[in-house]
């Protein structure tokens, strides 16, 4: 304690009855009063009395003398030890999403991951998106919304919600910034305008999409290698061509959003917009490009939905509303690739998964 205006000599303190009780006031969520100011602190309510019959016992406080002053002098080693922090929890992939919101909520809540109310209940967890959150679907700004929230909600529970960039990121954001700013297609001029609504813009999307929404978005990476599986949007090696590192990549696309250019940021689109690449012949040999680039064991990827990637329907758009069945990820050339879309705009599956997928 330190002296002060109407204080004696510093003493050293022992605990008193007073420190044993626990006041009512603690268990609050706060220490002001409501209506009070910033800084005003709430004094504690007057101090009840113990229940009729109540006697101090030793699991509450040390037997004393009658009549003596209670002291009992705080034992630091009597304080309970430190937890050691629990390693990291479980990791689980979300495939593309594409604005179905319901359907995201649902796999969610089936999987143990956020509550009846939508709130992460999964402690420790790691969950990762692997990108294209809008288009096609009724709701591609609230699924950025849900991803956001959650992403603060398991950091407070000392887990993780993250998420990477997928063509359709690319696809809103330069639609909103450049619009009808014609840029050097390959094949001629097109516009990222024209492009978004082709590939499924939502026109409620954009309405509400704002400051903060574009912003997340172009911080998104476009890769990370976690628990020996490379987690990538597109079914594509243009990675490669941003960079011999998960770190270079990840600073070419940022470096290549900030720089703000039309014909770039058509260009990464169109790269990240490719797919097949690991399905046919040679798959194989193009899956260990990237995992001898970048590391990991498996590949994990979305954009190509599962019934798409097999051929069993002409396009990833749904048509007759019906759909194939899809049961969970697919892996592939040679068991070093997992597919995690499910065609859920083909009334196909959305899938979440765990990793590693039991063989």
């Amino acid at each position: 304690m330190t002296q002060g205006a109407g204080q004696g000599p510093e003493v050293e303190r022992t605990a008193t009855l007073r420190d044993f009780r626990v006041p009512a006031y603690v268990h609050e969520s706060g220490p002001y009063l409501q209506g009070t100011h910033p800084g005003e602190i709430a004094p504690p309510p007057p101090e009840e009395p113990y229940p009729d019959g109540y006697t101090p016992t030793e699991r509450d406080l040390p037997v004393i003398d009658p009549g003596a002053t209670p002291q009992a002098p705080v034992d630091p080693a009597a304080a309970p030890a430190p937890q050691p922090p629990a390693g990291p929890g479980p990791l689980y992939v979300v495939g593309d999403v594409h604005g179905y919101l319901d359907e995201l909520v649902a796999a969610l809540q089936d999987k143990g991951l956020i509550d009846a109310a939508g709130h992460w209940c999964a402690g420790t967890a790691r969950l990762w998106f692997l990108g294209d959150f809008t288009d096609r679907g009724p709701d591609g700004i609230g699924v950025i919304d849900l991803v956001m929230r959650l992403s603060a909600e398991a950091a407070a529970a000392g887990g993780y919600c993250k998420a990477l960039m997928g063509n359709h990121e690319l696809l809103l954001l330069g639609a909103k910034r450049f619009g009808d700013t014609p840029v050097n297609s390959g094949a001629g001029t097109a516009t990222f305008q024209a492009a978004w609504l082709l590939n499924g813009g939502q026109k409620t999307d954009m309405d509400r999409l704002q400051d903060h929404h574009l912003q997340w978005m172009a911080r998104l990476d476009a890769l990370e290698e976690v628990d020996g599986h490379l987690l990538v949007h597109s079914d594509t090696t243009a990675y490669l061509d941003y960079g011999r590192s998960i770190e270079e990549v990840n600073d070419t696309v940022h470096e290549t959003l900030t720089r703000n250019d039309a014909d770039e940021v058509w260009d990464l689109f169109r790269k990240f917009t490719k797919r097949f690449s690991f399905r046919d012949e040679g798959g194989a040999d193009a899956v260990r490009k990237l995992l001898d680039a970048y590391g990991g064991n498996r590949i994990v990827h979305g954009h190509s939905p599962i019934p798409y990637l097999l051929g069993e329907v002409g396009s990833e758009d749904g048509e007759d509303g019906s759909g194939p069945v899809v049961e969970g990820p697919h892996v592939y050339a040679d068991g070093l690739a997992i597919a995690m879309d499910g065609g859920v705009t083909m009334a196909g599956k959305l899938l979440v998964q765990q990793l590693p997928l039991l063989d």
